[in-house]
């Protein structure tokens, strides 16, 4: 809980380095977080009905958590990246179908590399 906390602290922080830990607790907390958006909008109605006369599978609550928590996400998948060596602008590997994702999945389980790089100091070793 801790590191989903400090995900959403560092709102919009781009620069450092991100352990695989801070990470991947960070995205179980955040799938945990929609579950529970979505049973809000379950519970409270707010499930979003289309024009066609079908109601979409997510409501209000659900995409206003998505809206509040993409960039504190993008940025920790940002550092992620950084702590493996690679630019931030490597994320854009995930537009290429479905190799691109298997590759980012594979650098986020990645170990980050030992010691600085020019990202920053090893997470591991601060604090």
């Amino acid at each position: 809980m801790n590191y989903y906390l400090s995900i959403l602290k560092n709102y919009a922080t781009f620069t450092g380095r991100a352990r695989r830990s801070e990470f991947w607790y960070g995205i179980l907390f955040n799938f945990l977080a929609l579950i529970v958006a979505n049973v809000l909008d379950n519970v409270l109605g707010t499930k979003i009905m289309t024009d066609f006369g079908f109601e979409l599978p997510y409501g209000y609550v659900y995409i206003g958590y998505v809206l509040l928590t993409f960039i504190p996400f993008l940025a920790v998948q940002v550092r992620r990246l950084h702590d493996v060596g690679k630019s931030g602008w490597f994320y854009l590997i995930v537009l290429i179908p479905l190799i691109g994702f298997i590759w980012l999945l594979v650098l986020d389980c990645t170990e980050g590399t030992p010691g600085p790089n020019q990202y920053g100091e090893n997470p591991k070793n601060v604090g």
